[in-house]
């Protein structure tokens, strides 16, 4: 038998418009991006709320909104917030 499951934590990429998320870290082989990410302040702690994510990724940091490249998105883990 199956038990249900929620996902607490993901990864950016996969939150569904308009959910929020926690910064729990941020994981790319490529130091650019994290440096990138660390400038515009996503660092752990940080509250990020997917706004849109087609045709490409804006996503909300306090009252900024800003567009990330899918390379970004993916590096940045959340965990979920109850809406």
């Amino acid at each position: 038998m199956f038990t249900p499951f929620s996902v607490t934590g993901c990864s950016l990429e996969l939150l569904r418009t308009g959910e929020r998320g926690i910064v729990t870290f941020c994981k790319s082989q490529d130091e650019r991006i994290l440096n990138r990410l660390i400038l515009i302040g996503v660092m752990p702690g940080t509250t990020i709320t997917l706004e849109q994510n087609l045709p490409s990724f804006i996503i909300k940091i306090q009252n900024t909104s800003l567009a990330l490249d899918t390379e970004s998105i993916q590096a940045i883990y959340v965990r979920i917030l109850d809406n």
